[in-house]
């Protein structure tokens, strides 16, 4: 039986082999993932067809693949032989033991811990399946012997001078892409930043007296993002240029509320999309949002999820921004930054106060987009955010 390259999605040229989960030789049964296939966006996972024998590995980790090329074999129902088979020509060897873990059977993450933290993998004992090393495992070992973890791996090349050294690691394929479109994105649009801060505290106050009732009938806690995703909704109702994108010498405006959320993976930053966010309720935007969420800690999202999206929304607060300058994700034509809620002195009514405040940026293109239009946008949302009862009622 052939292994392929699954059918890559239409605006993927080729990918790269990422891992393989299993060596020539070795059993494999239905549906066991045989091979990590990493495109510009996404990992695909191959998996067997049928329960039979691993054979020829005909291109190994780190090589570039088409769709549907042919990658490797296996044998249906085969038995495993003691010995894996020698790949063209060159003698056979014995099957590794579990101690003798390379990078081709690590997981991209566990690589890249390895990676990072400068380890000889075949020094870690694996405690997975067929003595695969787990992230639990070099956690282990990090532990258990810090001084020789941070030994840097012979195979990666190292400038030393005294106690000071570097490590060379290859840009993976999602980060070689997000790097061209924010150059793409400086490039290619007149960016400006506008900005403004809300008032946090009537939906905190909002958030509080119903937090427990809204978790027990919807199953999901309530958070800030659906109340974001609501008002800037509204917002782009109210600002068309906003939902619009150039293509060509035209400005495409777009009649349905198609917002992306900024979500950070452990292979980068990724944008999955809600779709139709004007027919969602704020539980059906929580639960949808942690969904993509999920998946993006997991390595799941699929093309689908990642495709399309008139809009973006990116929250650095969570790590603690107070302030940035978010840049557009092309080919939108704007994105909304949210930060830190952080306690100020505000001056209400000719009285000082201490407000829970947080500051709004909205970096948008000026070819499409005038200051009138970027500025009433972002009001409208501070509108939206510091009277929670508008979104509710439409006003």
């Amino acid at each position: 039986m052939e292994i392929k390259v699954p059918v890559l999605p239409e605006s993927v040229a080729d990918a790269t082999i990422a891992t393989w989960h299993v060596k020539t030789g070795e059993a494999v049964s239905r549906d066991q993932v045989l091979v990590d296939i990493e495109t510009d966006k996404v990992v695909l996972e191959v998996v067997a067809q049928a329960d039979g024998v691993m054979g020829e590995i005909i291109h190994d980790t780190g090589a570039t693949v088409t769709a549907e090329e042919v990658i490797g074999k296996m044998e249906a129902g085969g038995t495993p032989t003691a010995k894996a088979e020698a790949p063209k020509g060159e003698p056979a060897a014995a099957a590794p033991a579990a101690t003798e873990e390379s990078d081709d059977v690590l997981s991209p993450s566990v690589r890249r811990l390895i990676a990072e933290k400068g380890l000889d993998a075949s020094k870690i004992k694996g405690s997975g399946k067929n003595g695969r090393v787990t992230k639990e495992d070099v956690e282990k070992f990090l532990a258990a012997a810090p001084a020789k973890a941070a030994t840097p791996v012979a195979a990666a090349p190292a400038a030393v001078a005294g106690d000071r050294s570097q490590k060379r690691v290859p840009m993976t394929r999602l980060r070689k892409t997000i790097a061209n479109r924010l150059l793409e994105a400086k490039n290619s649009t007149a960016m400006l930043t506008t900005f403004n801060e809300v008032n946090m505290k009537p939906i905190m106050d909002l958030r509080k007296q119903y937090q427990d009732v809204f978790e027990k009938r919807h199953g999901i806690r309530l958070g800030f993002m659906s109340f974001y995703v609501k008002a800037v909704t509204e917002a782009l109702k109210r600002f068309p240029e906003v939902n619009a994108a150039i293509d060509g010498d035209d400005i495409v405006y777009h009649n349905y509320f198609d917002v992306s959320i900024a979500v950070s993976t452990p292979r980068g930053l990724v944008t999955p999309v809600l779709r139709d966010c004007d027919k969602m309720n704020l539980a059906e935007i929580e639960k949808a949002i942690k969904d993509l969420a999920l998946k993006g800690r997991d390595g799941k999202l699929s093309m689908d999820d990642l495709t399309g999206g008139n809009f973006t929304i990116t929250n650095g607060g969570v790590f603690g921004s107070l302030m940035s300058t978010p840049i557009i994700n092309p080919p939108q034509s704007a994105i909304l930054g949210m930060h830190k809620i952080q306690d100020r002195v505000m001056v209400v009514d000719g009285k000082m106060e201490i407000l829970p405040m947080m500051y709004l940026a909205l970096s948008y293109d000026h070819r499409i987009i005038d200051g009138k239009e970027s500025v009433g946008f972002l009001v409208t949302i501070k509108e939206l955010l510091e009277d929670p009862t508008r979104i509710l009622l439409d006003i």
